[in-house]
């Protein structure tokens, strides 16, 4: 795993997003980038469309969303406008479909089949996508997108561990002190959360001082 503390966690995420979306269209012709939603994608997207990227030759997905009708301030696809006004494919996951499964079947058809780049995040309960703690069943379905009945207060659409986990790169931004014990509980190996179950392999992790680890950790053997 490759851990980075800065000042400015977002703006360095987005620069490191864009330069492999960037490797990616050189090497295959096309690049697949997939976003979580939250309180720090903005900062990182803002950052993202600032730089010099093929964006015509990129197809953006969502990680993740809250069921809600569209234009709802609960629903994260608004934070992609700024990604679709440059060109880019956008592709929402169908969450105001009536038939919610059918809809995330469709979605799952339609992924790449490896993404370049998943960007996460991680909840102060150590959640990450839409695996909700304690729900294993989730994450861990052979579905590439499941559905999640409730969680935080809203039905949720996720893409699954499998999907994540077979990225060509994962990019994890977190910032702030609330998120510090969770950070270190991760690295410790605490498979309670959710977020241990990413593969730390090809996974950077961008914080802030906050939520950096106060001391060097050291995970069991």
């Amino acid at each position: 795993m490759d851990l980075r503390v800065s000042t400015e966690p977002s703006a360095d995420a987005g620069r490191w997003i864009a330069h492999r979306l960037r490797d990616a269209v050189r090497r295959r012709g096309s690049a697949s980038l997939a976003l979580s939603g939250g309180s720090t994608a903005p900062a990182m997207i803002a950052s993202l469309v600032d730089d010099d990227v093929p964006w015509r030759d990129v197809a953006i997905w969502q990680v993740d969303e809250r069921v809600a009708p569209d234009g709802h301030a609960d629903r994260n696809a608004g934070q992609l406008d700024p990604l679709k006004a440059l060109g880019c494919k956008v592709r929402p996951m169908p969450v105001t479909a009536t038939d919610l499964r059918r809809a995330a079947n469709r979605y799952a058809a339609r992924l790449p089949e490896r993404f370049d780049v998943v960007h996460l995040g991680v909840g102060p309960d150590g959640h990450t996508a839409s695996w909700p703690p304690g729900k294993p069943e989730i994450r861990d379905s052979e579905r590439a997108v499941e559905l999640v009945e409730m969680f935080n207060g809203r039905p949720r659409m996720t893409l699954t561990r499998r999907v994540v986990n077979n990225a060509r790169r994962r990019i994890v931004l977190v910032t702030g002190a609330p998120k510090r014990m969770m950070i270190e509980r991760w690295l410790l190996l605490d498979r309670s959360l959710p977020i241990t179950a990413v593969r730390r392999s090809n996974t950077s992790v961008f914080l802030d001082a906050a939520a950096a680890p106060t001391a060097p950790l050291h995970a069991p053997r």
